[in-house]
């Protein structure tokens, strides 16, 4: 016979002091310290204990008593639930400050070397409508919220386009109106639900993966370009063929027109097929006269127009003079090689994704670049020290990780090779503090900046440059 779980309390009148990690809010319970989903520093709160360890519990805001001085409306209808934007209850200068304080805290903690002053942190001129990428799931499955369970309302209509719930893999929110991107992304989602319903196709269903619409990406480039790639979960031609044709008809503006049937029992797409519906197969961006080629499986930050902040923060850092040899590290599709390359002799850029390589080199050759070498491999087995060796010291190595920042043996060549300079640009403070540190035998931190890429998250960039002791 199991045991009864001991039913957690409600504390009342709990007061909210600060901005924790992951999006939550602190506060402090007895000796415990509490942290709280969308609560503001100031709040004070009746919180429901969910969860409860030995030094900390989790909870959740079951009545505002006195809400913060500070907190505002949030402009979204699905705030609180959808997951994301989790800051919006609190004005974008306190973002800010919390974003820059969670930078400090993460290299005074984990990295614990001697640091400079850290840089005002540049915000996003845009908080909304930043992002140029979404992706919608379709499920016939709609996520009912507690106050839509409790209304005794009848919900016939179940099928949803939108955002999978935290924790909740076949869980999905349908979403009115995202404020994430320009508003295309609404009139597309929108239309093609309600089409999809009209002429009774069916949406997924991810237990039994059966159901013709599956999930949907759109793309919009800072230069208008707009791309839309529809994925169906079953081959059904005639039933594709007119979905494709009726957002054809109805958006004839649109610049790639993809579809992807995908029968998997995931969603991942790097080895399904692309088919070309309507238009060319890429859109473009543009970077001071830089024309980049984003296909509908290149990786491209986000934040278009704050991408070029953080890649002009990046630059200038290097210090380059024309005549440096650079690595950068983790290249992606070359975009900040190709940014820099004006300004070096040379750069070479490595990355995991032979895709992404691919890419690269056709940036370099679509603007006419003859200064950059790309190399296609995982990190720590392509930079070695016989590559080193075979391609040259380089003076400057630019270092954009994923958020489990870099194998401690990429560190080791890096400390091996010895470069003047180092420019790590990071999604991850904490990593980022973690290989500073190892870094630190050889290395001095003499700036560090940083960069808000994505407002009303709790996500931030940090670029830090290094140099060569001796």
């Amino acid at each position: 016979m199991s045991r009864k779980r001991k039913e957690l309390p409600v504390v009342e009148g709990l007061e909210i002091t600060k901005i924790a990690a992951e999006g939550k809010s602190l506060a402090r319970w007895n000796d415990l310290v509490v942290f709280i989903p969308y609560g503001a520093p100031g709040d004070v709160a009746d919180v429901k204990i969910d969860r409860k360890k030995h030094s900390f519990a989790e909870g959740h805001i079951v009545r505002l008593v006195k809400p913060s001085e500070i907190r505002v409306k949030p402009f979204c209808e699905h705030f609180g639930v959808c997951g994301g934007c989790k800051f919006q209850h609190i004005p974008y200068e306190y973002q800010l400050k919390y974003k820059q304080q969670q930078v400090v805290d993460a290299l005074e903690r984990i990295a614990k070397v001697e640091l400079p002053p850290v840089n005002p942190i540049l915000g996003s001129k845009q908080t909304t409508a930043y992002r140029n990428k979404l992706e919608f799931t379709f499920s016939d499955k709609l996520w009912l919220t507690p106050e839509q369970l409790q209304s005794g309302q009848e919900f016939p209509d179940r099928n949803a386009v939108g955002f999978h719930i935290p924790n909740g893999f076949n869980k999905v929110l349908d979403i009115k109106k995202c404020w994430l991107m320009d508003d295309i992304n609404n009139q597309l989602r929108l239309f093609i639900r309600n089409y999809a319903i009209e002429r009774g196709y069916s949406f997924f269903n991810m237990r039994d993966n059966k159901g013709l619409m599956r999930t949907m990406m759109v793309r919009v480039a800072s230069t208008g370009e707009i791309m839309l790639v529809v994925v169906f979960g079953e081959q059904d031609d005639a039933a594709i063929a007119d979905v494709m044709a009726a957002i054809k008809q109805h958006f004839p503006h649109i610049t790639c027109l993809m579809h992807v049937v995908n029968v998997k029992r995931n969603d991942s797409l790097g080895d399904q097929e692309f088919i070309l519906d309507y238009g060319r197969d890429y859109i473009e961006e543009e970077m001071e006269g830089l024309k980049f080629r984003v296909g509908p499986k290149s990786f491209y930050q986000t934040n278009s127009r704050q991408a070029y902040e953080l890649y002009k923060v990046a630059r200038r850092m290097a210090k380059l003079t024309g005549s440096e040899l650079v690595y950068d590290l983790y290249t992606g599709t070359g975009t900040i090689a190709n940014f820099v390359s004006r300004q070096a002799r040379q750069v070479i850029g490595i990355e995991y994704v032979p895709e992404a390589i691919a890419d690269a080199k056709l940036n370099s050759q679509v603007n006419g670049i003859d200064n950059t070498l790309f190399y296609a491999g995982d990190m720590k087995d392509i930079l070695t020290d016989d590559f080193v060796a075979q391609h040259g010291v380089p003076d400057v190595m630019i270092i954009d990780p994923p958020r489990a920042g870099m194998h401690e043996d990429v560190v080791k060549v890096i400390l091996n090779a010895e470069p003047r300079r180092i420019v790590y640009v990071s999604c991850n403070p904490a990593t980022q503090a973690r290989d500073v540190q190892l870094l630190d035998p050889k290395y001095k931190v003499i700036e560090i900046q940083p960069v808000d890429m994505f407002p009303h998250t709790q996500h931030v960039e940090n670029v830090v440059a290094l140099e060569r002791r001796f």
